[in-house]
């Protein structure tokens, strides 16, 4: 009787489940004994049946997005500070990074791709979702030729 009626408080708040009962709960557990793992507590185990798993769906979770911009492809930022960073183990060269505050309010570090650049504080550069490999932190790339940024100049041939 009391598994009909915790079964239909379960259906009057909008629970729909398939409810077995458990043979262990036919015993009495004396309250000394009684605690978390015991299964006097658990009157009934409820699962869903196979036709309300079929009209539901598989049960997908929701996964935060990974990405900086928030899922636009460029952002606009001003530059607060250039930075040398230095990347991992293996590789040895300076990455020339800006640290910038983005149109969204964030403030993130951007590298700059190509040999040279004319970037200062103030300056206002367009950011893209790119990240650096071996510099860890480093998320987005600057976009050459745009804004403030200028286009890479073209080296000279070593005769």
């Amino acid at each position: 009787m009391n598994l009909i009626r915790s079964g239909l408080n379960l259906l009057a708040a909008g629970v729909r489940t398939q409810c077995y009962q458990i043979p262990a709960v036919t015993q009495r557990v004396s309250p000394a004994t009684e605690g978390a793992g015991s299964p006097l507590g658990l009157l009934s185990r409820c699962m869903a049946s196979l036709a309300q798993m079929h009209r539901t769906g598989p049960h997908k979770k929701n996964r935060k997005s990974r990405n900086p911009l928030n899922g636009n492809p460029f952002a606009k930022g001003v530059v607060l500070k250039t930075l040398i960073r230095k990347p991992k183990k293996p590789n040895s060269a300076n990455r020339k990074c800006v640290l910038t505050r983005l149109s969204n309010g964030k403030e993130m570090i951007a590298y700059v791709p190509g040999i040279g650049h004319n970037l200062q504080e103030h300056n206002i550069v367009l950011v893209r979702v790119g990240r650096v490999k071996d510099c860890p932190g480093v998320k987005l790339k600057c976009v050459r030729g745009k804004f403030d940024l200028s286009h890479v100049v073209k080296q000279k041939p070593v005769v």
